[in-house]
Order: structure tokens, then C-alpha cells, then sequence
């Protein structure tokens, strides 16, 4: 009996370490303000959403957001350029504190990271060339094509769901790119002949790449836009959550669609 009680005492002096040790390690949000600094993964190359100017400097709607967003927060904001299929595997590992890069939400994603509320509501654009002379009045136009897009958005989950797994698409003929401007560069070249990429994006690359113009444009793998942080991350959820709302309250989020997408429609 004393052997039992012993074990009984050593298990409850146990449990009453442990907890003060969690009490004492405090919340995800504890820690970045006091480390003044909130690392934010991005895959810098979805203009306007987000890119690289001549100077190196990060520049587009999300980079102004989340610059905002950490302003309010009272701390330093970090980028850590990466591909997206890498961002959230890196909030997973606790590599990056978050991440924004004109992330969709889906049940696959929900799995493996939390969202915040959205703060854009996105469609989808196929982009060809300006000598392209077929017609795409649909997504199931592009079946005679070879198609290309970003590995990891919900738009190479869309086109494989849809397409490539129903035999619609033969496999060989969808592409997947590290970056978007890889793939809009290849429709240019010839090498494919459509990409599929959130309309935004698309217009905003084939602008800026020229030779290259946006077939179709609609809402079938995209739809609202959100942060992407830490599973179960309630506090810093919150956080982000009503700095988001001030900034749809005040106006802030209608400037920068007028600043970034203005002549995109």
C-alpha cells in the first residue's frame, strides 16, 4: 500500500511540474511578442499577391497586408521566401510563425494547419498565348491542351481531381511549375498551352510578361483568401482576426484591391 501511494505522489508531483512548466512556456502568441518578431513564409512570385521588385524589395497585396497586420501587432515582420508546396509544411514544423501567399482553404489543408478569417475572395484565370486561336468558354475546353500550374495551389488540385483522375487530361500532358511565372513563360514559349492560375495573378502576369492574355476567368478551385497559421492556434487566430476586421471596417483592404487589382477585371 505505501508502495502504491508512493507512485500516487510521484505521478502527482509529476502532473503539477509539467503544468507549471506549460503555464510558464505561455501561449505561440506569448512568444512572438516577446521576441518582438513574427516570421511569415511566402513564395514571392504571384504578382500582385506578392513578388520582387528590381531593388529586391517585397512588394503586392499580401506584402502590404501582413506588413500592416504585424504593425498592429506591435512587432517586427520577417519574410522567409519559399515554394508553396514548402509554406505549410514549414508552419507545420514551427520553421515560419505563418504564412501568406493567396492561400485557398481546403479540407486537406485544414488536416495539417489553421486558417484566419478571409480577407479576399479570389477566381480562377486560364492564361494562353495572344496567338491561341482555340476558344475556352469552360474548364473542360482545356481537356485537348497541355495545360501547366503551380505545384501545391488548389488549382493543380482541381485540375487533377477533375481532369487527370477522370482521364479527361492524360497525365502527360499537365505540367507542374515551383512558380507561376515558370509556367506563364512556358505558355509564351510554346512548351504549353494554357495555365491555370488565380485570375488575379494571371492577368496581373500576363501583363507584365507580355504575348500572353487570359482565355476564361471564374471560380472553380479558388474563393476566399486566408493567412495560414499553426493547428489549433486559437490565440493567434484571434489576434490576426481582429486586426483583419479593423482593416475591412476602415477601408484599408478596398485601397490596396483599388492600389493592386485596379484594370485586372
Amino acid at each position: 500500500m505505501k508502495r502504491l501511494f508512493r507512485w500516487i505522489g510521484l505521478l502527482v508531483g509529476l502532473s503539477l511540474v509539467l503544468s507549471a512548466c506549460a503555464g510558464g512556456s505561455g501561449t505561440h502568441l506569448d512568444a512572438i511578442k516577446k521576441a518582438g518578431v513574427i516570421k511569415i513564409g511566402t513564395s514571392a512570385d504571384y504578382p500582385p499577391f506578392e513578388s520582387v521588385d528590381p531593388s529586391g524589395n517585397k512588394i503586392g497585396f499580401d506584402v502590404e497586408l501582413m506588413t500592416e497586420i504585424a504593425k498592429r501587432m506591435n512587432v517586427k515582420l520577417e519574410w522567409v521566401d519559399m515554394p508553396f508546396d514548402s509554406l505549410i509544411a514549414a508552419v507545420q514544423g514551427n520553421k515560419i510563425d505563418g504564412a501568406i501567399s493567396a492561400f485557398n482553404v481546403t479540407p486537406e489543408r485544414q488536416k495539417m494547419v489553421d486558417f484566419t478569417d478571409s480577407y479576399y475572395t479570389s477566381q480562377d484565370g486560364f492564361v494562353v498565348a495572344d496567338t491561341f486561336s482555340g476558344t475556352i468558354k469552360s474548364p473542360d475546353d482545356i481537356v485537348k491542351y497541355k495545360v501547366g500550374v503551380q505545384t501545391g495551389t488548389t488549382q493543380e488540385t482541381y485540375l487533377k481531381d477533375t481532369f487527370v483522375k477522370t482521364n479527361k487530361l492524360p497525365e502527360g500532358n499537365l505540367s507542374t511549375y515551383d512558380r507561376a511565372d515558370q509556367a506563364a513563360m512556358d505558355v509564351k514559349n510554346g512548351r504549353i498551352d494554357i495555365m491555370m492560375a488565380d485570375y488575379v495573378a494571371a492577368k496581373m502576369l500576363a501583363d507584365k510578361i507580355g504575348g500572353l492574355k487570359v482565355a476564361h476567368q471564374g471560380i472553380y478551385s479558388s474563393g476566399p483568401m486566408n493567412i495560414v497559421i499553426p493547428l489549433g492556434d486559437k490565440d493567434l487566430a484571434g489576434a490576426m482576426n481582429t486586426i483583419i476586421k479593423q482593416l475591412q471596417a476602415e477601408g484599408f483592404m478596398d485601397k490596396l484591391a483599388v492600389k493592386y487589382f485596379a484594370g485586372t477585371n
